[in-house]
């Protein structure tokens, strides 16, 4: 299904948990496994360094600098090197998401793995968990392959999975994450749960109709689902269509934890056109950085 995986890193402690990932579904996978890390861009005005993002330091770029950032990389995953096999290395000075998305571009990645959050040891780091980082944010707008995001440990990592939710709000987006989730849930052989949050305000209800007016949005969103995507599955039939009411990203969230889902597949809303502008819509943020399981973030344009 993935023919090349890029994984992010910055080689600190907080890409170990997607690091874990990255290699479990390279191997089950059987799929190319490329160690990407960019360390910085080049200093304006003060010559040839860049900033490690490990030592914080401003080593001086020599022609055997990448080198060293490879052998780190080596040393750094060596007991994953050893359990799942050796990677592809690749140590480019740049800037992170510059460098990430034309690579992926440039030799066709097929899945793109990064870690919702970077650094565990940045004195910053409590309040930096609380927002997607802005490298992650543009290399989700701007792939053109799938983004998988890990914010926690995965026990299953793709080897036993048997639940996917798809989260929808019916945009034109959504379409894409829905042919990702299913041909994935198809592929593996495991239950596909298509999910939406109803979120409707008291007006929306009616102040006298209540319950029923909840309850004939409820069966309406149902409808569309059938329409929109169940048409489209063929002779799949191990699916299950829920719509819940209350506000997406907790719901979306408490469905998963209750299901036990292995993975959140949702397709990516900004919040501004520009892409030197448009940031994670609010939704997407908080799933991504609360979920207790890899969430797949899938392109724009499908």
């Amino acid at each position: 299904m993935f023919k090349k995986i890029l994984f992010a890193t910055n080689v600190s402690p907080g890409c170990d948990v997607a690091a874990k990932i990255a290699f479990a579904l390279a191997e089950k996978y059987e799929s190319e496994l490329i160690l990407f890390h960019v360390f910085a861009e080049l200093s304006h005005g003060r010559g040839a360094f860049v900033t490690d993002d490990v030592t914080v330091e401003n080593p001086g770029v020599g022609s055997d600098y990448g080198d060293r950032v490879k052998e780190e990389m080596k040393i750094t995953y060596d007991s994953l090197i050893q359990k799942h096999g050796a990677p592809v290395y690749q140590a480019i000075v740049g800037i992170a998401s510059t460098e990430i998305l034309g690579y992926a571009r440039k030799n066709k990645v097929d899945c793109i793995v990064m870690g919702a959050h970077s650094r565990q040891d940045d004195p910053a780091a409590k309040w930096y968990r609380g927002i997607v980082g802005n490298t992650l944010q543009k290399v989700a707008f701007l792939a053109e392959c799938p983004v998988l995001i890990i914010s926690r440990p995965c026990e299953t990592c793709f080897w036993y999975f048997n639940q996917i939710v798809f989260g929808t709000d019916f945009s034109p987006a959504s379409m894409s994450a829905f042919q990702f989730a299913y041909k994935m849930a198809d592929h593996i052989g495991c239950k596909l749960h298509l999910f939406h949050a109803l979120h409707i305000e008291t007006s929306q209800a009616g102040a006298t109709a209540g319950q029923k007016s909840i309850e004939s949005h409820i069966k309406e969103a149902k409808d569309k689902i059938e329409l929109f995507y169940i048409s489209q599955m063929a002779d799949f039939d191990n699916y299950e269509i829920t719509v819940w009411e209350g506000v997406p990203h907790v719901e979306l969230l408490k469905f998963a934890r209750e299901t036990r889902a292995d993975l959140i597949v949702m397709a990516l809303h900004v919040k501004a056109l520009d892409s030197k502008e448009a940031v994670m819509g609010s939704t997407m943020e908080q799933v991504v950085l609360r979920s207790a399981c890899p969430v797949f973030v899938t392109p724009r344009n499908g």
